[in-house]
């Protein structure tokens, strides 16, 4: 069987699209998602979108993480899925689409330049052991702010790793988010992102970067937040609640067609 498919990346974060409004796609087949994103055997990615047709929304968004799993919710997958949307004609300049987080509203301007309206966040958490701030934005990310020229020389790999399996986590995983704060406020906060389901570093993670300008407020961040990735700049903008919580979140930045083929499955 021959599936067709579009690669798309959005500041770094890659992923593999497909077309499945025919529902076609095994999404039961963990071995063959984790084939197509294997960066040496398959196609290369940090995860597969399928987009699919749904009788209440413009489309649906399943997404995959790298391993082979179903995921939570992917940030910048969700903008690259507009992107996607809108070169297929399923939607113009503005939709509402179903992702595995529940309904999202987006924009996608003429540039390319995605808005993508994130689910409320209603508190967070310090995690002691590890210094750390613990809030869900669609996938749960622990945010940890570094010393001042720290992060550039900092082992990810490593840190996020044993974060992740650690005492805390080990039960469901973590994403973990590592944050310098700007030496001037006209400059954006630098971030560095450790993805379970990818299991490493990637350069840049949508749903990090919201709970890192989010968990940045309570440090001085005011709306809307710039945020440098290694994979590219991203803007958050959000309101922030007296409760703690968050509402009206928005994650806006590019998302780019980048290749199309085919490949026998």
């Amino acid at each position: 069987m021959t599936l067709p498919f579009f690669k798309y990346q959005g500041t770094g974060n890659d992923f593999v699209m497909v077309d499945d409004r025919a529902h076609r796609f095994d999404e039961t087949n963990q071995a063959l998602v984790h084939h197509l994103c294997d960066r040496r055997r398959g196609i290369g990615a940090d995860g597969l979108i399928l987009l699919r047709e749904h009788p209440e929304y413009d489309f649906e968004m399943v997404y995959f993480n790298a391993d082979g799993r179903i995921g939570s919710m992917c940030g910048n997958g969700g903008r690259c899925t507009v992107a996607f949307a809108k070169q297929l004609g399923v939607i113009a300049s503005s939709t509402r689409f179903l992702a595995a987080d529940g309904p999202h509203e987006a924009q996608i301007d003429a540039d390319g330049t995605v808005h993508l309206r994130m689910q409320d966040v209603t508190g967070h958490q310090h995690i002691a052991e590890h210094d750390g701030v613990f809030l869900n934005t669609g996938s749960p990310h622990l945010v940890r702010f570094m010393p001042a020229s720290t992060l550039a020389e900092l082992n990810v790999f490593a840190e996020g790793r044993a974060i992740r399996y650690g005492n805390v986590f080990k039960e469901h995983g973590t994403n973990i988010n590592f944050v310098e704060k700007p030496a001037t406020p006209d400059l954006p906060w630098q971030v560095r992102t450790y993805e379970r389901g990818v299991e490493d570093e990637t350069l840049s993670c949508g749903t990090g970067v919201t709970a890192v300008a989010l968990a940045a407020s309570r440090h001085g961040a005011q709306s809307p937040v710039r945020l440098l990735t290694p994979g590219g700049e991203l803007r958050v903008t959000f309101e922030a609640l007296p409760d703690g919580a968050f509402t009206n979140i928005f994650l806006i930045g590019p998302a780019q067609r980048v290749f199309d083929g085919q490949v026998e499955i």
